[in-house]
């Protein structure tokens, strides 16, 4: 797999790059995106490709179920950054169906690390727990009740 990555790379280096050479130049010396993104770190989500937007142009976290966490360093200094230093105005967070780590929320897991990173969903989970007895929602619908609580 590395190696196919290796040779795409090569490929969209000397396709894109250098057809586009004054744009990549541009970005390369210095960034000006115009929106964060914390989404979810599901390989069938690219936030590029899912709003046709060009290298630059977003400032990107993903994690297991798009989770923003007081307590977590990583995001937050992103964060800072990101609204600091680029002056970024609009902070996306984005949540997707079928997203395995909400259903993981919604049904426990064994291990341990992902087990402590979806407490932080756990919130969500209470809400979405009510809202879905109270208008007896089907487990699918709960779900997507569950992604939208999260968010």
């Amino acid at each position: 797999m590395i190696s196919h990555l290796l040779e795409c790379n090569k490929t969209f280096i000397h396709d894109e790059c250098e057809a586009n050479s004054s744009q990549y130049s541009k970005i390369a010396a210095r960034q000006t995106p115009k929106a964060v993104w914390i989404g979810c770190a599901d390989s069938r989500v690219s936030e590029d490709i899912i709003t046709g937007s060009r290298l630059g142009t977003i400032f990107v976290h993903r994690n297991i179920a798009n989770m923003v966490s007081f307590n977590d360093v990583g995001i937050a200094a992103l964060l800072e950054y990101a609204l600091v230093h680029l002056k970024i105005k609009d902070v996306i967070v984005c949540g997707h169906t079928r997203c395995s780590g909400i259903a993981a929320l919604e049904h426990g897991v064994k291990e341990n690390y992902i087990a402590d990173w979806l407490c932080i969903g756990s919130e969500a989970k209470i809400a979405a727990d009510a809202i879905a007895q109270k208008q007896r929602l089907t487990p699918e619908e709960k779900l997507e009740l569950l992604t939208m609580e999260n968010v």
